[in-house]
């Protein structure tokens, strides 16, 4: 058997347990397994075609060894490293590799298929779509961890982006049917995508960053999927639809958990707007409530509901949370965590973050499962989650999230929020549900109030 159709069988192979890895990955309880069977899908993949790739120089191997070394050591040290709080921006930043890696395969390859339209054409589509995955990832980087504190927004700039895509893609064009061999007109189509790139993501508010980073995974695989087709090479192909596909599925899915078109996402900018208005402003009387008074009151509950939210990851405080749950569990109490779709900084953070500290996938309630079950919940404790659980989203027309759907927490019997202070959440809006007689507020960061709920309970 010659070395074509052995490879061609490793290719297969890798497609399969992307596959296998993919369908894993859709339950909680099986997501690891599933992430180990597509890496090694990649590492089959990567080794086959080094391995049976025809005979190059032994500098060309160093090469590739080298790179693949260090990819590996700088890629496993960051992820060791990461806090939890900061893995949205770093799958944002990986996220952007990948769209980078797809067009400089666009740019080496040009010059090696000028005379052929097919082809260039997917050179092309792969430059375009990479460079704005690339530079629109850099931007949701530095948007999540800060860099970039506030969204841009030049006047008219719907049109702005929209001449600027159009432009881009017809200079794109112009280089697939021309037979031109331009370097300067080359690099200057990549340049208007890395600029359309930024200007796609950067008036982009806040709150809609989970469905930007997956909308960006799915140009990414896109663009991975033309290298396949230029290559004929199966596994790139199969990877890289995979991802596209899986990653538009998501983003159409968390649309549809904010009940906001994707148009809307990416023209509308929810976030800035709900920013620069201030939202809605409801107003009115607060009352706090002590640590020893939560603990008695979650210590004589039938069922408590803990709504998580990104002051939780922020505070580290999923490993207390747990051992609260675990606690009141002994005591006879029904205890379950109520799953929002975009809660967090990235589609399912909170998942990630709970599966951290061995929370049982079982008591991860998604929102259409949970809603109807606040009714008859003695006590739902909302640690660091906002927007989310606003009522505003069903009662105030006027505001930015009117619409979404929430965790319609307001009909519990009672309702403690931990949060540091008042402020607004990602989305810039007053939350009426702090206003509302049932809630009280245990103010303080979301571990060292835990901690000591616990601690109290532990007296009872």
């Amino acid at each position: 058997m010659n070395q074509k159709y052995i490879l061609d069988i490793i290719y297969l192979i890798a497609s399969v347990t992307f596959v296998i890895g993919l369908k894993m990955l859709s339950n909680p309880q099986t997501a690891r397994r599933g992430n180990l069977w597509a890496a090694f899908g990649m590492t089959l993949a990567v080794v086959g075609t080094i391995v049976m790739h025809d005979t190059v120089s032994p500098v060309i191997y160093a090469l590739i060894l080298g790179a693949i070394a260090v990819g590996t050591v700088i890629g496993w040290i960051t992820a060791k490293r990461v806090k939890m709080t900061a893995m949205p921006e770093l799958v944002s930043l990986f996220n952007g590799m990948g769209g980078a890696c797809a067009a400089l395969i666009s740019l080496l390859e040009f010059h090696h298929n000028v005379g052929q339209p097919g082809r260039v054409g997917i050179i092309m589509a792969g430059m375009i779509i990479g460079s704005v995955s690339f530079s629109g990832s850099i931007i949701a980087f530095m948007k999540l961890n800060g860099t970039l504190k506030k969204s841009i927004r030049l006047p008219h700039y719907n049109m702005i982006n929209t001449v600027l895509m159009f432009v881009t893609i017809a200079a794109g064009v112009f280089l697939t049917v021309s037979g031109s061999e331009s370097i300067g007109l080359l690099l200057g189509v990549f340049a208007l995508a890395l600029v359309y790139g930024v200007f796609f993501v950067a008036p982009i508010g806040g709150a809609d960053m989970p469905v930007v980073i997956s909308l960006l995974n799915s140009f990414t695989g896109l663009a991975a999927a033309f290298g396949g087709f230029l290559y004929n090479n199966q596994v790139m192909l199969t990877g890289g639809i995979l991802v596209g596909s899986a990653g538009t599925l998501l983003t159409l899915a968390m649309c549809t958990a904010m009940n906001r078109p994707l148009f809307n996402v990416i023209f509308g900018a929810f976030g800035e707007t709900a920013a620069t208005t201030g939202g809605s402003k409801t107003g009115g009387t607060i009352k706090d409530i002590s640590i020893s008074d939560a603990a008695v009151l979650m210590n004589y509950s039938k069922k408590v509901i803990i709504v998580p939210g990104y002051g939780l990851a922020v505070a580290q405080a999923q490993h207390v949370i747990h051992e609260l749950e675990k606690l009141l569990e002994e005591r006879g109490v029904d205890v379950k965590y109520a799953i929002h779709p975009v809660a967090g900084r990235m589609p399912g953070h909170m998942n990630v973050l709970l599966a951290e500290s061995n929370v049982d996938y079982s008591k991860l309630a998604e929102m259409e499962e949970v809603n109807p079950e606040f009714s008859n919940t003695d006590v739902v404790l909302v640690v660091g989650a906002n927007d989310v659980v606003n009522p505003a989203a069903k009662n105030d027309s006027s505001s930015p999230i009117y619409g979404m759907p929430i965790l319609e927490v307001e009909n519990s019997h009672h309702i403690i929020i931990n949060k540091r202070s008042m402020n607004a959440g990602y989305a810039g809006i007053d939350n009426e549900l702090f206003y509302n007689p049932k809630t009280s507020m245990l103010f303080g960061d979301a571990k060292d109030a835990l901690t000591k709920l616990v601690t109290e309970l532990k007296t009872l």
